[in-house]
């Protein structure tokens, strides 16, 4: 490494979220925000960083991708027996990132997530490609395996069942959560560390709450 950690900064300049310019609908926000990290052309702009909470009180994060958003909240899909299946059936309190470097911007939500209808989870197992929807079958996702030989050859067995005529239909195991937010945070990267950060909260009644956070 050519130049010391404590030296690695970047300047952010690219834009400015001031109170004005903030929607007053958190989900209108991201909308808007999505829309122009997509327009960047940037790799899996729709990646988000999930967080979920073990019996343990333990925190794990992983990547997943969001599939669908719309004012019901936020659509990722997962095997429901992997680990952060497990812990949301246990706590269903996430925590989720958007991070879009390319903007010098990132989201945060905070809510409940609780699995999607059966008919949703169906529709989109079937717009997945093959191979997606062969591994969603064959892979016991977060457990341990013996090999990644043992993985392929699932893979392989499935696959010639399908050549053969065999329908492959979405497993029970696996299917969508949706990320109902109660709390939502725009940041937008500002010269000086002056960071602008406007936050959302939900309140009973179902409306929003905006304010301006101090960076």
């Amino acid at each position: 490494m050519n130049e010391p950690l404590s030296s690695m900064r970047v300047s952010y300049e690219h834009a400015r979220l001031g109170d004005e310019d903030a929607d007053r609908d958190p989900i209108a926000q991201f909308s808007s925000w999505f829309a122009e990290v997509l327009e960047t052309h940037v790799g899996e702009a729709n990646a988000l960083i999930l967080s979920t909470v073990g019996v343990d009180g333990v925190p794990s994060s992983r990547t997943v991708l969001m599939k669908q958003f719309d004012q019901r909240g936020f659509v990722f899909f997962t095997n429901y027996e992997s680990q952060k299946g497990r812990e949301i059936a246990a706590n269903p309190h996430v925590a989720a990132l958007f991070y879009w470097p390319s903007l010098q911007r990132q989201v945060r939500i905070g809510g409940i997530a609780t699995r999607i209808g059966d008919d949703e989870s169906d529709a989109y197992f079937q717009t997945r490609p093959c191979g997606s929807q062969i591994g969603a079958v064959v892979s016991p996702q977060s457990q341990e395996i013996p090999n990644r030989a043992w993985l392929e050859a699932r893979f392989q067995q499935a696959k010639e069942a399908l050549e053969r005529g065999e329908k492959l239909k979405r497993p029970n195991h696996w299917g969508g959560f949706r990320i109902e937010p109660d709390s939502m945070e725009f940041w937008q990267g500002r010269p000086n560390r002056l960071h602008d950060r406007i936050g959302y909260r939900r309140g009973d009644e179902g409306s929003w709450s905006m304010h301006r956070l101090a960076p």
